[in-house]
C-alpha cells in the first residue's frame, strides 16, 4: 500500500525533472518509480510530442510573429518564463531562431 501512494508524487516529480532538464533528478526518479513496481513512461527528448503544452503555446505565437513582450502580456506571465519555453522549444526542436519555427510547427 505504501508503495502505490509513492507512485503519484514520484510520476510528477519525474515529469518535472524532465520538463526542467533535470536529468540526474529524472533518473533518480524513474529508479524509485520502478521500485514501486511501475514502469515510467519515456518521455520524448526531441520533436513536437517533446514539447509541453506552454513551450508548444509560446513557440506557436512566437512564429506566428509576436514578440517575447507580447507573448507574456498575452499569456500573463513574465517575459523571463517566455524566454524559458522558448530556450527549451528550440532546445526540444533543434532551431536556432524564430525565423525556423513557422516550418517546424506547420
Amino acid at each position: 500500500m505504501l508503495w502505490s501512494a509513492a507512485r503519484k508524487p514520484l510520476r510528477t516529480g519525474l515529469d518535472l525533472a524532465h520538463d526542467c532538464g533535470a536529468t540526474a533528478l529524472a533518473e533518480r526518479a524513474g529508479t524509485e518509480l520502478a521500485a514501486t513496481g511501475t514502469r515510467p513512461r519515456r518521455p520524448p527528448h526531441s520533436g513536437l510530442d517533446a514539447l509541453t503544452p506552454s513551450e508548444r503555446r509560446v513557440a506557436q505565437m512566437a512564429a506566428e510573429g509576436l514578440g517575447n513582450r507580447e507573448i507574456a502580456q498575452a499569456l500573463f506571465v513574465t517575459e523571463k518564463t517566455v524566454e524559458w519555453h522558448l530556450g527549451q522549444a528550440y532546445r526540444k526542436l533543434d532551431v536556432h531562431s524564430r525565423r525556423e519555427l513557422p516550418a517546424i510547427l506547420a
